[in-house]
């Protein structure tokens, strides 16, 4: 199967600029969304990694994260929005989470929220990351 991008990031020349994300993306009617649960930072056998890590948690979720992208026969570059999950109340945990993911990303800015929260839910999870996605499927 030929699998092409369907998306379209779209910057605001009216917003600020200081935000590392465009501020929306399109997908065309026709496209296969695909939407992925959060991905944790779990190793093959479903332990948490880098404990007490923010930064640590978020390459493992990422790496996670591609995996289930490939699955889907998609990239990163498929992505079309994030929501990044990190179960802190301060912003340089968030922050240093968010480093990881938009490095991640490159050139492909996302749009994204990036979220502190209580608690998620594995033992010793600091970071969780959900992702919609879209492509077009060449016959």
């Amino acid at each position: 199967m030929t699998r092409t991008s369907a998306v379209s990031l779209i910057r605001s020349r009216t917003l600020s600029d200081v935000a590392e994300y465009a501020y929306a993306a399109t997908a065309p009617a026709g496209s296969r969304l695909i939407f992925l649960a959060g991905s944790c930072p779990l190793d093959e056998h479903g332990a948490t990694v880098a404990v007490g890590d923010y930064a640590g948690q978020a390459a493992k979720a990422m790496e996670n994260l591609r995996t289930a992208l490939a699955d889907a026969d998609a990239t990163t570059e498929d992505v079309i929005s994030t929501r990044v999950l990190v179960a802190s109340a301060r912003q340089e945990d968030l922050v240093a989470a968010w480093q990881v993911v938009r490095d991640s990303f490159g050139d492909h800015d996302v749009p994204s929220t990036l979220m502190g929260v209580t608690v998620l839910g594995y033992a010793d999870q600091l970071v969780e990351i959900e992702a919609v996605a879209a492509v077009l499927d060449a016959p």
